[in-house]
């Protein structure tokens, strides 16, 4: 492990966004956090759709985790937003997120180092906050600075919240 890799990333102040209705459409697979390492082949998998999606909504693309088994298990689906549902490839997985209250989270380091900002989240922030986590997928935004072939640029990490219920 490189000594960069080994730091525990700066956790950026949450700033708490709205977030709009989105249609998220791309290639999706179910993961447990010891498959996670396989979600960079997803992502490689669909790099050649980037842009040419069927009622593709802008460039930005999302990293949205969904559908969890209670086990540990989770779809991972990696996408764009679309604006329809007609002519995606019948491979494509889609989900559809509904306005959330959400906390957001800056990611600036390299994309192989995420697992640490979303440790630092729910390890460190998420139990020292006046929130606790909405039922409600949780995703990953990589707007224009992202540069995929490098894993830089930064990100964002959505996690929808609520106040925590008082006892």
């Amino acid at each position: 492990m490189s000594e960069s890799s080994a730091e525990q990333p700066v956790l950026t102040p949450a700033r708490f966004e709205d977030g709009r209705g989105l249609i998220i459409a791309g290639f999706g697979e179910r993961f447990t956090l010891e498959t996670a390492s396989g979600i960079p082949a997803l992502w490689q998998e669909f790099a050649p759709f980037l842009g040419k999606v069927p009622g593709q909504q802008g460039i930005v693309s999302y990293g949205v985790c969904c559908h969890p088994d209670g086990h540990g298990g989770f779809e991972y689906i990696a996408g764009v937003e679309v604006n329809t549902l007609e002519g995606l490839p019948e491979a494509f997985r889609t989900v559809q997120l509904t306005p959330q209250h959400y906390a957001v989270f800056e990611h600036q380091g390299h994309i192989s180092t995420i697992g640490q900002t979303f440790k630092a989240i729910w390890q460190q922030w998420l139990p020292g906050s006046d929130y606790e986590t909405a039922d409600a997928p949780e995703y990953e935004r990589y707007g224009e600075h992202f540069e995929a072939l490098t894993g830089t640029g930064g990100l964002e990490i959505w996690l929808p919240v609520r106040p925590k219920a008082q006892a």
